[in-house]
């Protein structure tokens, strides 16, 4: 179960020399990061070591040196974790068993929206850090964090002195990346931070007719007159488009495929056809993409000895456009398409999406009882305004197209054409919300950990359908009042092993907030529940960092029918899973450093009946593999500038669809990379992903019959400079 994977970097401690023709090697210790605090497993500045729950963190050197060009494959990187590219949610999750509306992702700690919602493929460049926290963190932020919380953390300034960074990198499919940062010392308590990134491609897929570009823009202000008021001021803004947006591969009848291949199974007949890895049957002028901009504030004071206050102030506005062909089906032989044809359907969807929110804590370190005691209380208010027209066309809008030889079209622009849905959802969303930690030294090696948040949720719904004659209007307005709370304790083995355990609450939508039916807000929220132990470790002078975690999550109150009347739809479904992660990081030598990790997770519908009667209980979740892991290992070679590194990547098979009929085998991928050291200030490295040209799905789409298959073999050359 246990692989081990490359570190970043390796640095010589015998020497300290950094002329052209050397590589200075140390070895390098805590490679997971234990003893550093983070803010995203608790407000109480508790270490990654102290926080009874999984934390891993990727920094910007490792995602640098690991190739990690957008969110989708940083997401990809943490153990037990896969990611994929369905087009309305750039970057999916699913973490140990959950995805969708169940895994929270936020930038800078304030979660705008439920991921489905507000995730896209951004540019890794501006991330300072990717924090993860595993299992329910509702106790922190609110409903919907059941299966975990991705914390994305943007670069800020320092007030260490002036240094510009730069990246530029060229590769297949005609994917190219220019990026550049500069951190300024303004005076000796002012520091302002810039960076920019762009990435355009033909396709990172490999895909016809699919150009991508992602951008973005982030700035911060520091100031610092003193050791007690620190405030952080900052802008950013990201843009994205995807041309004729990739859906996956639909799947063909396997009598008329052309170029079978094995790794999709199906009940219905069903296969993957090779011959169409490339083609895109979106019509012309049909794209996906969104810009976003958020305002943020975040001051920290210290008025008294052990006494501190934090507050962070942010404002979010976003555009978001989904212009494309949602159905592409499989339908067997017809007229003038003797061996069968994809019927097809468009929709447009678009999203106008504002929302601000304030949140303050005061925090206090200090004794009781002669113990070390650390506890922080607070509150947190936020606003919504989103508004969404989502408009489809009936399948006979789209003429039907030939697989291998499809004469795509243009895409209908007459409103008229969307006859299959014309509807806009309007929603207004307040939450009110109370907190409070504390974090209780038992003994100084016995750790206590506790927690509660109150949240106060307000919606208002109204849906609008233009389509009925005359147009109607429904509203409701459901109000949520969930109660989350975290019990855990950690506790020092020894000073390099500590045990931990906790057991914590969630509370989830039914369905997405900001748009599910008037008919969904009749229902309450799920309630999850999860318990977790683990181990954390540290050994031969911190060149060997261990981690490892057992746990449960259960789910009630989803969804499912009635089993006496299949037609009604009612609460009372459950879904669950239970794992098992182990993550290791070594220094083997001054020169070689390995690391990976490697997580199992047996998860089901203990209790689903779907329409019609179907019963599901028992089943696997879509896109969810048993088992994920990855390899790294990392060699720099004594005396000359340069380092090689290598990767594996692995995840089992999934299944597409909750009945299980559709099953994708699983795949191993393998990375290299040459890297050569210019100067001491400037590194080329070449790049190979994929190197074995793995044909493999790496996740389904919206339609239980399109998967996506990964990228082919590609090559990267990128030029990093510091200085």
């Amino acid at each position: 179960m246990l692989l081990l994977a490359a570190t970043a970097s390796a640095q010589d401690a015998a020497d300290t020399s950094s002329s052209p023709d050397q590589i200075v090697i140390t070895g390098t210790r805590d490679r997971l990061h234990l003893a550093e605090p983070g803010s995203t497993g608790s407000r109480l500045g508790l270490t990654a070591r102290e926080t009874p729950a999984t934390v891993q963190t990727l920094t910007q050197e490792e995602i640098q040196a690991k190739g990690l060009r957008t969110a989708r494959e940083a997401f990809a990187e943490i153990p037990g974790v896969i990611a994929g590219n369905v087009p309305g949610n750039p970057a999916a999750v699913m973490m140990r068993g959950f995805s969708g509306n169940t895994v929270s992702i936020l930038q800078d700690g304030v979660r705008v929206s439920t991921s489905t919602i507000v995730q896209r493929d951004t540019n890794t460049w501006h991330f300072e850090r990717i924090e993860v926290l595993k299992g329910p963190a509702s106790v922190l932020y609110g409903e919907g964090a059941l299966g975990g919380v991705i914390n994305k953390v943007t670069r800020k300034p320092t007030l260490d002195g002036n240094h510009v960074d730069t990246l530029l990198s060229v590769g297949s499919f005609g994917t190219t990346t220019v990026a550049a940062g500069a951190n300024l010392k303004l005076s000796d308590s002012v520091a302002l931070r810039v960076d920019a990134s762009q990435l355009d491609s033909d396709s990172l897929y490999d895909v016809d007719d699919n150009r991508t570009r992602s951008r973005g823009a982030t700035a911060s202000l520091l100031f610092e007159p003193g050791e007690r008021l620190s405030v952080l001021l900052a802008v950013d803004h990201f843009k994205d488009r995807y041309d004729s947006t990739y859906e996956g591969l639909p799947l063909v009848q396997a009598a008329v495929a052309r170029d079978r291949s094995g790794i999709v199974q199906s009940a219905n007949g069903l296969v993957v056809d090779r011959s169409l890895r490339r083609r895109n049957y979106n019509p012309d002028g049909a794209y996906s993409g969104a810009e976003d901009t958020t305002l943020r504030s975040h001051i920290d004071w210290k008025f008294a000895e052990g006494w501190t206050s934090s507050t962070d102030l942010t404002a979010y506005a976003a555009h978001r456009a989904f212009v494309y062909s949602y159905v592409q089906t499989f339908v067997a032989a017809s007229d003038g398409f003797p061996d069968g044809s994809f019927a097809r359907s468009a929709q447009r969807f678009y999203h106008d999406h504002d929302f601000w929110n304030v949140r303050s804590a005061l925090a206090h370190d200090g004794l009781v009882a002669g113990r070390r005691n650390r506890f922080t209380v607070g509150a947190e208010v936020n606003d919504t305004d989103f508004s969404s027209l989502r408009q489809i066309a009936p399948t006979s809008a789209l003429a039907a197209v030939d697989p291998w030889a499809p004469q795509v079209g243009s895409f209908p622009s007459a409103d008229s054409v969307y006859t299959a849905t014309n509807l806009n959802y309007d929603s207004k969303l307040k939450t009110r919300s109370l907190f409070a930690e504390d974090a209780f030294n038992l003994t100084p090696a016995w750790l206590l950990v506790a927690g509660l948040r109150h949240d106060d949720i307000d919606l208002q719904r109204v849906v609008t359908d233009y389509n009925a004659t005359p147009v109607t209007v429904q509203r409701s307005r459901p109000h949520y009042s969930p109660l989350s709370w975290r019990v855990g304790t950690t506790y020092d083995l020894s000073k390099a092993t500590t045990l931990y355990a906790q057991v914590t609450s969630a509370a989830v939508p039914v369905s997405t907030m900001l748009l599910q039916s008037i008919k969904n807000t009749s229902f309450e929220l799920s309630q999850g529940r999860s318990a977790e132990v683990g181990f954390k470790s540290t050994a031969f002078d911190g060149r060997l960092t261990l981690t490892g975690a057992l746990y449960e999550i259960v789910l009630h109150d989803i969804l499912t029918r009635d089993p006496a009347d299949p037609s009604l739809t009612v609460q009372g479904g459950t879904q669950s899973s239970k794992g098992l992660e182990l993550v290791a990081a070594a220094a083997l030598t001054p020169a070689l450093s390995a690391g990976g990790g490697a997580g199992y997770v047996d998860a089901q519908y203990d209790k689903l009946i779907e329409a019609g009667g179907a019963v599901r209980s028992g089943n696997r979740p879509i896109n969810t593999p048993a088992t994920t892991a990855n390899a790294w290992l990392a060699y720099a070679l004594p005396g000359l500038p340069l380092r090689l590194s290598g990767a594996l990547h692995h995840a089992s098979g999934f299944y597409t669809d909750t009945a299980n009929s559709i099953h994708v085998d699983g795949h191993t991928t393998l990375d290299a990379a040459v890297a050569w050291r210019v100067t001491p200030e400037t590194t080329l490295t070449l790049r190979g992903r994929n190197l074995t040209d793995a044909f493999y799905g790496e996740y389904s789409g919206y339609l239980t019959t399109n998967v996506y298959i990964g990228a082919p073999r590609s090559v990267e050359l990128s030029l990093t400079s510091k200085f």
